[in-house]
Formats: structure tokens, sequence, C-alpha cells
């Protein structure tokens, strides 16, 4: 079916729809409460089909790229919000903006039925009636928990309580051991009161475990100092200056967005019980169509998606949103709770807002002059990329003959190294086509749950480039991937060999880069970080196997004929489960009768 006749055939439920090129590459994703008016909205019909002259200049730059779309019917318009978000961050097409999860934000909690609670750390929603939250908290949660246990005598383990006995927190004095009614209900409470005090006023817990750091200096406890020091700097990054008075207030959630000349920036902030108690940043990609009302509405549907412990009474933003209704009307389907979308003129509300704004303008700033020579757009320029791209995964795999087979990611977003994102993979596959497949299909099954960078790059030539585009076009998201490999001397592509060169790849082209390029260079730095992980990886990796190895040095069953079954079944784990008949693939009858007997007496 054409184009054409997909448009006339439009149903006028409520769904999503997707626009793909010429090329199947997805361009867009889009919901709508009809599909049918909205999507011939974007067209003309004659004298030819067109995009609409109704349309902004970049939105009808795009429909002219649209070959083909799709689209999915849902129950209602809420249904409809929430796959498109998640399509989006599964899927990455190239015109819309993909914000990342806020779900990881912790929240400290205390649960008020217990005669002697202790505050602690969760990321999701607890049952329970007795159950206060304080948070989120981008930063400084554990650090700022940490601190309030080192400075009160609090009950420092779950387990304290039960065991019914005064333990060593109370000989060391950071404990007054209820346990042994040493301490009544209502005493405690004067401490936890003390505790929540904190929460809320950084400040003041900053000043009194600088006190307690300077007391261990003087008792030369420095590396107890130190731990402390290290403390009191992650809080002071966390605690937000402002002189704006919230008394008034109850629970806000706050949401600013503004843009640069290649990325845009929102920053969030929240005020719970009229405290400012955190912000958070994230840099964002912008397309040719973006448009500052959809962040915002991305932003909302991206962030109330989640399971939230304590939901604001009010959002406001700087800009009046069309159709806040629906939006409203979703959040109140998530909560049971109807939750307004305001823009302040004027008063304590419009000021925490300028402030928002204020803080995007400086960390645009900041973004100028940490990307000096805009190496994103020499890259888009250079690879003909799909679009602006500034998080990369880069993947290798390392292995001796074998043995240890492992893979490892590395991620770069923001300007650096995303440790926290890296990931490490055993592999089981034989050789290195197999091993970066195997590493590759893992990484794609999970763009559902951590979506697709903007970017693959493999340690690898021409082939893997195909091998990482077609496992990409089977989970139907488009991303570019470069691969870096050295050129071959003597046919032999070593790392060592002196005079080698990296080349890099693209689906269609090769590139020859001067050393000197800081485009070659960057891609080098990718590759240098993601093949130091997995040779780390491979080295503690290697460590196990041959412990292993030496564990299974049994009578008739010498080190050779354990690698033969290692590089056969791929694991020990798989050896071990391995029945009779499996074990003689590779060993002979009685050496399987004896592998089978050695494991059995080990149980």
């Amino acid at each position: 079916m054409t184009l054409e006749e997909k448009l006339q055939n439009l149903p006028n439920d409520a769904g999503v729809y997707q626009y793909f090129d010429r090329n199947n590459r997805l361009l867009y994703i889009g919901k709508a409460k009809n599909l049918k008016n909205r999507i011939k909205s974007y067209f003309q019909f004659t004298p030819v089909l067109a995009p609409s002259s109704q349309l902004s200049y970049r939105i009808s730059k795009m429909i002219s790229e649209v070959a083909n779309l799709e689209y999915i019917i849902v129950p209602n318009e809420n249904d409809a919000l929430i796959l498109e978000n998640s399509l989006i961050k599964q899927l990455k097409p190239k015109f819309n903006i993909l914000l990342r999860d806020d779900k990881t934000y912790p929240y400290i909690y205390i649960d008020t039925t217990e005669d002697f609670p202790r505050l602690e750390i969760t990321r999701k929603v607890l049952k329970g009636k007795g159950i206060k939250y304080f948070g989120p908290f981008s930063t400084g949660a554990r650090d700022m928990l940490d601190s309030i246990y080192e400075i009160l005598p609090l009950v420092q383990k779950k387990s304290c309580i039960k065991s019914g006995k005064a333990c060593l927190f109370y000989q060391i004095q950071k404990c007054l051991a209820p346990c042994e009614a040493k301490i009544t209900k209502e005493e405690y409470q004067e401490i936890i009161e003390k505790a929540l005090y904190y929460i809320y006023n950084k400040g003041k817990l900053i000043e009194d475990i600088t006190k307690k750091m300077e007391k261990l200096s003087e008792d030369f406890r420095f590396e107890e100092a130190m731990v402390l020091r290290d403390r009191i700097k992650t809080i002071e990054k966390s605690e937000l200056k402002s002189t704006l008075d919230f008394a008034n207030f109850d629970n806000l959630d706050l949401f600013s967005i503004a843009f640069g000349e290649s990325r845009g920036v929102i920053v969030q902030m929240f005020i719970r019980d009229g405290k400012l108690i955190s912000s958070s940043h994230n840099y964002i990609s912008i397309t040719e169509i973006t448009e500052l009302e959809d962040i915002y509405k991305t932003a909302i549907v991206n962030y109330y998606a989640n399971e939230i412990p304590t939901i604001p009474s009010e959002i406001i933003l700087p800009i009046e949103l069309e159709n806040s209704e629906e939006l409203e009307n979703f959040i109140s389907s998530r909560f049971g709770k109807k939750i307004a979308i305001n823009l302040p003129k004027i008063g304590k509300k419009k000021d925490l807002l300028l402030m928002a704004e204020k803080n995007c303008d400086e960390l645009l700033k900041l973004d100028r002059t940490v990307i000096k020579d805009d190496i994103y757009t020499h890259l888009k320029n250079l690879f003909h990329l799909y679009k602006m791209s500034y998080r990369f995964e880069c993947f290798d795999n390392s292995h001796i003959m074998g043995q240890a087979t492992v893979g490892s990611m590395v991620v770069w977003d923001n300007n650096a190294f995303i440790r926290d994102d890296y990931r490490l993979y055993n592999l089981h596959e034989r050789d290195e086509y197999g091993q970066m497949k195997e590493m590759l299909s893992r990484r794609a099954e999970k763009f559902r749950e951590n979506p697709a960078p903007d970017v693959w790059i493999i340690d690898g030539g021409k082939t893997l480039v195909n091998l990482a585009y077609d496992i990409l076009m089977s989970v139907g998201v488009s991303i570019d991937v470069i691969g870096i490999a050295k050129e071959k001397i003597d046919a032999k592509a070593n790392r060592a060999k002196g005079g080698a060169r990296d080349i890099l790849y693209t689906k269609e082209e090769v590139f020859r880069l001067e050393p000197s390029d800081k485009r070659l260079q960057f891609i080098q730095r990718l590759r240098d970080e993601v093949h130091r992980t997995a040779i780390g990886f491979h080295k503690k990796q290697k460590r196990k196997e041959d412990k292993q190895i030496s564990l299974l040095s049994i009578k008739g069953i010498g080190e050779a004929k354990v690698q033969k079954l290692l590089s056969y079944f791929g694991t020990f784990e798989a050896i071990k489960e391995a029945n009779q008949t499996q074990l003689q693939e590779v060993l002979n009858e009685k050496d399987a009768t004896i592998l089978l007997q050695y494991f059995k007496s080990k149980e």
C-alpha cells in the first residue's frame, strides 16, 4: 500500500504514528487523539501529495522526507501519551527529543510506625501507611544520611533492635541502646526530629559535620577526618543557595528549559514542605524541528510516568502550554490526584522560575566552554551522521586462546565518560564476529529499559559495522555506527605493529585521517577506554578461571582437557550442568564419568 493510500484509510481512533524515510529509517513518532485528523493535517493531496502549506518550514522539511507511515491504535489519549514516550526512548527517532529517565532519584524515608525508626534510602514506592518520604535528591543523599548517622546516636542497623542486646555501636557512643531500654521512645523521638531538621537544613548539617571532622583531626584520626571532608564536599555541591522564602509553599515541582546553539538544557527543581531541597539538570540534543513546548510536554510525561513517592500539589513552568489539560489528566490518571500546571506571573513562584532560568543560562555557558571546538558538529559533518550526536556507546571484546572471553561497553555523554552506565559481558561465542554479535544483541535487547545512544562505536572494521546495523534493524532502532580498526600490515591488524594506523568505517565510507585529526583522536579515546575496560575485566575473569581450572585438576582431567571443555561449553557453570552424553562430545566415556563423579562429590 502506498503512502497516499494509507493516508486515505486512516482510522478515527486515538493512537501513535511513526514516519519513515525511503530507506525505512524512523524519522518521527507522534501521538494523536484522532489519528486521521492529526496525520492528514501534515499533508496536502492536490495537485500531488506534498507537505501541507500550513506547516512551518522546518516541519515541512521533515514531512518531505516521509515515504511511509505506520500507526498503533490504543484505547484512549492517555495510553497514546505513554506509548509515545516509551517508543521514543526505545527507538530513537531522528526528529524526536530523547530525555533520560529520572526514576533513579533517591528518597530518604522513615517508617513512623516503628518505636525506634531509622532513616534509610529508597528509589521506589514502599508499602506502609506510616512511611514518610523526603526528596527527591539528585545528589548527596547517601552522604547526607551517613553524616546524620555520624553525628546523631540513631539506631545504626535494622537488626539492632531485634538483638535485644547492646552492641559495639553503644560502646563507641553511636547508639543509645534502645534494644536494652536505655532510652525511651520520647527521648529517641527528639533525636529523630533533629535528624529530620538536618535533611532540609544542609547548611546546619555541614556546620556540625565540619566540627566533627576538626575534632577527629585534633585527635590525629586523619583517615576518618578525610572521609568526612569528602562527604562535606558532596553535600556542599548539592546545597542550593537561595534567598527566597518559601515558607508558604507546599510541594512544588518546577521545569525550566533553554536552548543553546546546538544543545538544550533542562533544569528541574523540587520544593518540599516549603523548602527548596534539590535540583537536577540534563543537556539534551535538539533537532531541526524541536519546539520548546514539545520538550516541556515530553519532560513532564517522562518524569511522571514513573512511580514517585511524593506528589507535588502544583507544577510550575515558565511558559503556558496549549492543551495543558491533557497533561493534567494524564498525571491525575497516574496518581489519582488533580495537579495543576501553572505559569506564575508575579510573586515568589515567579522569582523561583527566574532563578531556574538563570541556572539554565549558566549551564549553557558552561557547555559552550567545555565544547570549545564543537567536536560533535565536526563528527556529524565528517561521518554524515543521522543527527547531532552526543551520547556514544563503544564496544570491544577480549580473550586469550578462547579463554575468559569477555566484552565491554563504555559510555560517553555530557563531555565525559559515564562510568555508572558501563556494562561488562561474559561471552560464550568462540570467534570475534560471534562474540561481537552476542554482545551487541544483548545490548539491543535492553533498549526498552535503557534507551539506545546516538552512536555505536565498534572496535572492528567493515564486517562488524554491517553486523551492528543488522542487529539495530532487527529491533527497529535507527542510530549511526562507526568502526575503528588498525590497518593491516603484513596481513595482520596487530596493535603492536609500529606503523599501523587506525582506519574509521561507516556503512558507506572508509576514512583514513591524519593522527593529529581531532575527530580521529576522539574516536580513539573511546576505543582506548573500552579496550582498557575489556582487558581489565578479562584479567579478572582469567584469574577466576585459572583458580577453577586448578580445582578441576583431578586424576585423568588435566588443564588441556579443561580448556577443551571451556572452549566447547563456554563456562564452568555449563560444564557442571552437562550430562554424560554432552560431556562425551568432548571427552571419552571414562573421563566424562570421572568428571560427573567429581561434581557429585562436591555437592
